[in-house]
């Protein structure tokens, strides 16, 4: 993997994280692990995710349900950032 490769993820991973806990903090949850319970999320994935360390797609799709949100819906939104 080249080094542009690797920053270039790490910025779409640091760009999903921080879009994520901005839609936690606008649906009131202060707290990740507080919005990670009452959504049936695990606590360290969910944490991972809003961190842009880990995100599968599997449990992105999760969150986005959780905020009604389509894939498209959420990368568009990124892009206007």
């Amino acid at each position: 993997m080249s080094d542009d490769y690797s920053d270039e993820l790490n910025s779409i991973n640091n760009s999903i994280g921080q879009r994520l806990k901005s839609l936690r903090l606008d649906a009131g949850y202060k707290s990740y692990e507080v919005f990670a319970w009452e959504n049936n999320l695990s606590r360290i994935q969910y944490w991972k995710m809003e961190k842009g360390t880990n995100c599968a797609l599997k449990s992105l799709f999760k969150v986005l349900k959780i905020h009604n949100l389509t894939y498209k819906e959420f990368f568009d939104s990124l892009e206007d950032k």
